[in-house]
């Protein structure tokens, strides 16, 4: 059960920093594209917003996200509680 939440949180951080990745990406793409004198072009999906970005960009960072957040979730588990390569069991006992 603790090893589930903890795949299920990094697969959940890997998500977020998808969408976030996404609007770097997409905000430095609209100010290239108005800076160097072009129009930005987009696609309206409903209930889910505008975007500038092409669809297929659009669905890859989610994807991507989950993918690496459960790639990362079991390698930091490994690490953390079965190799305890973790700081906090390489502190000086007193």
């Amino acid at each position: 059960m603790k090893k589930l939440t903890y795949i299920i949180l990094t697969i959940f951080l890997g998500l977020m920093l998808s969408f976030i990745l996404h609007a770097l990406i997409e905000m430095a793409y609209i100010k290239y594209t108005l800076s160097s004198g072009g129009q930005v072009y987009g696609t309206y999906f409903p209930k889910i917003g505008w975007c500038a970005l092409p669809p297929w960009v659009q669905y890859t960072f989610p994807v991507l996200g989950i993918v690496g957040g459960y790639f990362l979730g079991q390698y930091w588990w490994r690490v953390v509680y079965i190799e305890k390569r973790h700081w906090r069991f390489h502190r000086k006992k007193k």
